[in-house]
């Protein structure tokens, strides 16, 4: 990870090396805190090419809803939160660059109840590529399914993006490396499709794209609900239903997408090739259609595409911006 200049604490832009939380930080301890990631893309968009947030109001609404699912008010309101992402960007002079907001709860009460500890935010942003990577990218990754069932509604809440549940996907992810795989795919509680560490999954067969719905305790993703707009606007059928483990082995073609991940075409999962163990050509155009999308150079989707308008600082070479300010807190907020 290459560190940018500034990062976003609680109404502060503060230097990269100076963001710290306190070791008694209920979060670190609890995992009681929410986060999101988003991306930031250079764009086609004229005439002066500016970079631009892929969903960012999306993305910080589900931030606030995952926030409220475990009783975490945020004093912050979402324009509010909106705009402190987009200075960030600017300040740190990114043209492209992935973007992680974190709603947690800090220190000043131990024990698991954590109603008494201060509620922080911080926004970060520093340049990072695909997820899988480009290779995988390029002519898809290999997974395994995990020994690990993906956590279901009667023990956490897996409609929120939540900082504890992840040891869940980490646990799937070691496994999956140790094994020798980019990834895995984790069932339900009910032994159907769920998704991977970190995306949502889907399932080509006959030209029919199905994918599992939110009854399989997936998290429903931002860049899910843009895939299968895309999908449907080009005439492809979606389905989402349950989706059983041999359908993936079976399918003419597989692949995942997330805001890290991107779009990823799978080409073996449990040792079984995917099709022709190639890229599938529904996979293909749902790619290059989200590239187009995420880089504006396709107009029906320009809404999805926040604008960053405000010029970075300019500081002499060799010196660190200093804290500035940002916007206070909203005492309507909070």
């Amino acid at each position: 990870m290459e560190p940018t200049d500034l990062i976003w604490m609680n109404g502060d832009f503060v230097p990269w090396e100076d963001a710290k939380v306190h070791v008694l930080t209920h979060g670190l301890h609890y995992g009681t805190g929410v986060f999101e990631g988003v991306r930031c893309y250079d764009t086609d968009l004229n005439p002066t090419h500016p970079p631009a947030v892929f969903r960012n109001l999306d993305h910080i609404e589900r931030l606030l809803r995952s926030a409220e699912l475990y009783y975490m008010p945020v004093p912050y309101t979402a324009q509010e939160l909106r705009a402190a992402t987009l200075e960030l960007v600017a300040r740190n002079g990114l043209s492209s660059c992935y973007i992680r907001p974190i709603v947690f709860r800090g220190s000043g009460s131990m024990g698991l109840n954590p109603l008494d500890s201060p509620v922080d935010v911080t926004i970060a942003c520093w340049e990072w590529g695909t997820y899988l990577g480009e290779e995988g990218m390029r002519n898809g990754v290999r997974a395994k399914v995990s020994s690990w069932e993906r956590i279901g509604p009667r023990s956490l809440i897996p409609h929120a993006k939540a900082s504890g549940q992840y040891l869940n996907s980490v646990l799937a992810k070691i496994e999956a490396t140790k094994a020798g795989y980019e990834e895995a795919i984790l069932l339900d509680e009910h032994g159907h499709v769920c998704e991977g560490t970190g995306e949502n999954i889907y399932v080509v067969r006959e030209g029919e794209i199905a994918t599992p719905g939110q009854h399989n305790s997936i998290l429903d993703g931002i860049t899910r609900r843009s895939v299968i707009q895309i999908a449907q606007d080009l005439g492809y059928t979606v389905v989402e239903r349950n989706v059983a483990r041999a359908e993936m082995y079976l399918a003419d073609e597989v692949f995942l997408s997330g805001t890290a991940a991107e779009l990823v075409p799978v080409r073996e999962i449990d040792d079984h090739a995917i099709g022709t163990g190639r890229p599938g050509e529904i996979t293909r155009v749902l790619q290059a259609a989200f590239d187009d999308a995420i880089h504006g150079r396709t107009e029906r989707y320009r809404e999805w595409l926040d604008v960053v308008s405000a010029p970075a600082l300019e500081t002499p070479a060799g010196e660190a911006p200093e804290a500035v300010p940002a916007q206070s807190r909203s005492a309507a907020s909070g």
